[in-house]
């Protein structure tokens, strides 16, 4: 497959891993050691494996794979995640991966009154320093703070807006960031479904989607945050409810991963009822002529960029739709931010991922915008951090057009 790779070349500019191994191949060649990729050892595969951030833009674009009808099935993404998992389970976990793998436990444990306390501590440079040398988390990478109150807390205390239940139900899969960090989106997206007659459930017993684990190669504990989010999605989902997930990431783990991670009907039939939020809202209220047209809070222009595990879901941009549904100006700014799960965050890595990221950086600062917006959070902290502006989810700019409740900042 690294043949065909080598020889084509069309992905050369998405991410360090192709380069990287189109020089270890060019290399061999020329010292006339090899016609192709044959003679890479261990560590030439481990170097090119460890510089793929898995934002799978080279799969949507590759004419190879099984979904453009190729018999030679190439899925560069999963080679790659495939070599990572036995990495690990030959050498073991290492602990960054460890600690980086498990956002929905950080989460449990630090949300809530307490998370002012570990906001302060986690913003000091000293504990950033020590973070990096410990468990290679980059002091320079901005790590989101963590809400001083859950998502799940906040729901329970919620009380529904009035004709709620009357156009259906739908289940909110927040996700570890918007459950226990910024948490903003989840309370918008509540407000926008219950303003369109929905009733929101959260199930119970949910979990981290389990791409965190995947990313450092630790498919069994994957595997089980899987089995555990479809048997509490699945009553749901034969209740006849829609899942939707305003994270891309976890959206695309839920629906394209777990009927391979874990197979079985239970694991296809929760894939197929999940939806990215705002691709859900487009197809079902905007396209329906359902959606609301009364919006009483213009917006301006909005600089949004599209996030690589959205649209590697081949759902195209809902949400610039929805949002010039507003009346607003939205630039479509469709580059990516070189984080893609916990990669970016690493100390090793963080200086490639801020060379990858310019184009997405240089296309947000040019739209010269009033609002800035991604469906993706780790996009955001990139793009909050380097541009010193705040990026919202695209619910969160839909919300306030309605007029609807703001969260805290």
């Amino acid at each position: 497959m690294l043949d065909v790779c080598h020889t084509c070349r069309m992905c050369l500019p998405y991410c360090p891993s192709f380069p990287d191994l189109f020089a270890r191949v060019d290399r061999d060649i020329a010292r006339g050691a090899s016609t192709g990729a044959e003679k890479l050892d261990d560590k030439d595969i481990a170097s090119v494996v460890d510089n793929c951030f898995q934002c799978k833009l080279c799969y949507i674009k590759c004419p190879y794979t099984a979904d453009e009808g190729h018999p030679w099935l190439l899925d560069f993404p999963r080679l790659m995640q495939r070599e990572k998992a036995q990495r690990a389970r030959r050498d073991g976990v290492t602990l960054q991966d460890q600690f980086l793998g498990e956002p929905q436990l950080l989460g449990e444990l630090t949300a809530g009154p307490q998370a002012r306390v570990a906001n302060f501590v986690n913003a000091k440079s000293l504990v950033r320093k020590g973070m990096e040398k410990t468990l290679g988390v980059s002091s320079k990478f901005p790590l989101p703070a963590f809400a001083t109150e859950a998502f799940p807390a906040w729901m329970k205390r919620h009380e529904e807006a009035e004709g709620v239940g009357t156009a259906g139900e739908v289940v909110l899969f927040a996700s570890c960031y918007g459950d226990f960090n910024v948490t903003a989106p989840s309370i918008a997206a509540v407000h926008v479904l219950e303003h369109h007659g929905y009733r929101v459930h959260v199930a119970e017993g949910q979990t981290c989607c389990g791409m965190p684990n995947l990313d450092g190669g630790d498919v069994p504990r994957a595997q089980l945050k899987a089995r555990q989010n479809v048997a509490a999605l699945l009553p749901h989902v034969r209740a006849g409810r829609p899942i939707l997930v305003p994270n891309p990431t976890c959206g695309y783990t839920i629906s394209k991963e777990y009927p391979e991670l874990i197979g079985g009907d239970d694991a296809i039939a929760v894939a197929s009822a999940t939806f990215d939020l705002m691709k859900w809202i487009d197809v079902e209220l905007r396209r329906k002529k359902k959606l609301k047209r009364e919006f009483p809070e213009p917006l301006g222009k909005i600089a949004y960029q599209a996030p690589c595990h959205l649209r590697a879901q081949k759902v195209a941009t809902p949400a610039v739709q929805l949002l010039e549904a507003t009346g607003a100006e939205v630039e479509l700014v469709a580059e990516c931010s070189a984080v893609d799960g916990t990669w970016g965050m690493k100390s090793q890595y963080y200086e490639t991922g801020r060379k990858y990221a310019q184009k997405l950086l240089r296309g947000m600062r040019e739209a010269e915008a009033t609002l800035y917006a991604s469906d993706c959070p780790l996009s955001a902290l990139r793009v909050a951090h380097e541009l010193d502006v705040r990026v919202q989810h695209p619910i969160e700019l839909l919300a306030r057009a309605y007029g609807l409740p703001r969260a805290a900042k």
